[in-house]
């Protein structure tokens, strides 16, 4: 309990009691015993007494008549001062001395000499009141009429608010402390700062001290030759292989971003991508649980036989290019055709990384009914994409391609992993069948284009037609189709536009086209506008590198060793 040793007041916090001082005490520390004018200084009350309550002067009585009555005691203390024909306590005439709030439970008492009421002698007392009066007098001076007007009439104090809590005080004075002590505390908060070393991580509390503290540390080795010199260059060493920890986290991140991107981690395969599908068709009510176990038996026992069930599956697409262009299409000078070819479009098990293995399932097709190739094939069907993925592991096994082994980790069953180009080739020699990759590295025309691709595949197939000098208007040709592989896809060549005007255009199977956008060109009534989407002139193929295998012919058991020794260095032909 803290107790206000000015008036007896008590409080139970410090933060009222500091609110008691300044309310009751600070802010009213000189007032007039005759009016409520408070908040003065005593020269300003001693003119206020002397030009408000004038009519008092002319009482003035002696000091040893004057004697304390009820009505002429002011102040706590009961004690009264004579002053002219009026009593005034000490109390009410001496400052309080506590600004800054320092009235605390731990104040010292008052002497008796400071308690001691202060007695006026009769001719100091009619001095005061004649200097007074003469102050009144001289009251001309602009100040001094602002003050009589001030002290002679009541008005409103101004009053003046903490910025940094609630307070309002009425002096400028006051507000003025109670600020600094807003300002000592938050010095006291942020000396609580803490300020590390480089070296041993010790705390400090200030700049000054860190410093001294690190000076202690370089001049422990100014014994020896060079310390200065060690310890930058451990410092250098620790920037250097956090620099490098931080570099191999990112290759780390990217490396499983592109392991994610082409199917290496380790989400599944074909297999598992169906189900899941048809997982979520059943949870969205698109597929009944007995349709989906019905799927899903005929996938397995499909996948168990290595042969694809031909779901994706469209043939005749060769043929009935041959019989719409021997009908219409006379703005074309020459067509060639590749020998009879299915199409094979991905499924709900492969889409978005199945695109190869479809592309060699249309090439296989193809050769099945050349008779170049199909005796020497020892199975007439197409494998299912796992099975593709198992006779390019059992390639690689055999000594082919052994940099492309590694780069898939030998492994690519229970992969979406993507194949391209080399993997095409190692299936090709596998199987004994001669096969080129020619890559086309960069564009060979403006915007981009690559007019010598276009060129290429003219003189691909026009290889069958040589000996003839003017070759005929169609031409379907026994030769097996192209595989064109690019960034991120890959498609299957089966025929190239000559124009009139010399333009070329080439003729492009997609594995991404849909079955049922395919089943249009096996009609007549919708080819002229499925068409369109088989057609490719050289503005639609602006990729910056393509490369294209093509096969030559059946391989010896010797040229076969040959060819996979040559593929520890697998290079292609580039032009140009």
């Amino acid at each position: 309990m803290l107790t206000c040793e000015i008036c007896g007041e008590e409080a139970m916090l410090e933060e009222d009691m500091k609110t008691h001082l300044l309310l009751r005490h600070q802010e009213n520390d000189m007032h007039c015993p005759l009016c409520s004018l408070s908040g003065v200084s005593y020269d300003e009350l001693c003119f206020h007494i002397s030009s408000a309550h004038r009519e008092t002067q002319h009482r003035v009585q002696d000091p040893a008549k004057s004697t304390p009555s009820s009505g002429d005691s002011y102040g706590a203390a009961g004690e009264a001062t004579s002053y002219g024909a009026f009593s005034v306590t000490a109390d009410s005439v001496q400052p309080v001395q506590n600004h800054g709030l320092m009235l605390t439970p731990h104040r010292r008492a008052l002497t008796p000499a400071e308690t001691a009421p202060t007695t006026l002698s009769c001719n100091t007392k009619q001095e005061c009141i004649r200097n007074c009066s003469e102050d009144a007098v001289g009251s001309k001076s602009e100040r001094s009429k602002a003050k009589q007007k001030r002290l002679s009439s009541p008005g409103k104090e101004k009053l003046f608010s903490c910025p940094m809590c609630a307070l309002v005080c009425s002096s400028c004075f006051i507000l003025q402390e109670h600020v600094e002590l807003h300002l000592q505390e938050q010095h006291s908060i942020e000396g609580e700062k803490r300020f590390e070393c480089p070296i041993c991580s010790v705390a400090c509390n200030n700049s000054f001290s860190l410093q001294e503290h690190v000076e202690l540390h370089l001049d422990t080795g100014t014994g020896s030759p060079g310390s200065d010199l060690k310890l930058a260059r451990k410092l250098q060493q620790e920037e250097e292989q956090r620099r490098r920890e931080g570099e191999a986290q990112q290759e780390r991140e990217e490396f499983k971003k592109l392991q994610k991107q082409f199917g290496l981690d380790g989400s599944g395969g074909y297999r598992r991508q169906m189900e899941r599908i048809m997982e979520k068709d059943v949870a969205r009510g698109l597929m009944s649980p007995t349709e989906f176990h019905c799927k899903r038996a005929e996938m397995m026992e499909s996948l168990a036989s290595g042969v694809d069930d031909g779901r994706t599956r469209t043939q005749g697409l060769v043929r009935a290019l041959y019989e719409y262009y021997q009908a219409e299409c006379r703005d074309c000078a020459h067509v060639w055709l590749s020998a009879d070819t299915d199409h094979f479009c991905s499924s709900a098990g492969d889409k978005g990384w199945g695109c190869g293995h479809r592309n060699f399932q249309m090439l296989l097709s193809s050769l099945h009914r050349i008779h170049t190739y199909s005796p020497f094939l020892p199975e007439k069907v197409v494998p299912t994409i796992p099975r593709v993925q198992s006779m390019i592991e059992d390639a690689w096994k055999g000594g082919l391609d052994p940099q492309g082994a590694s780069h898939f980790n030998q492994r690519l069953q229970g992969t979406r992993a993507w194949i391209g180009a080399t993997e095409i080739y190692v299936l090709l020699t596998s199987l004994g069948i001669s096969a080129r990759i020619i890559d086309f590295h960069r564009p060979t025309g403006p915007g981009d284009t690559h007019p010598r691709l276009f060129d290429w595949v003219k003189q691909y197939f026009r290889q069958s037609s040589r000996d003839s000098r003017l070759p005929p208007r169609l031409t379907q040709t026994s030769l097996p189709p192209l595989y064109l592989q690019h960034q991120g896809h890959s498609r299957t060549i089966v025929g190239l536009e000559q124009k009139k005007n010399g333009s070329l255009c080439l003729l492009l199977l997609d594995p991404a086209a849909s079955p049922s956008d395919t089943m249009k060109l096996l009609s007549r009534d919708t080819i002229s506008t499925a068409i369109r989407h088989v057609r490719k002139f050289p503005s639609s193929l602006k990729h910056k590198q393509y490369q294209v295998v093509t096969v030559q012919g059946m391989l010896s058991a010797e040229e076969k060793q040959i060819s996979i020794s040559n593929s520890r260095t697998l290079c292609a032909e580039r032009i140009p």
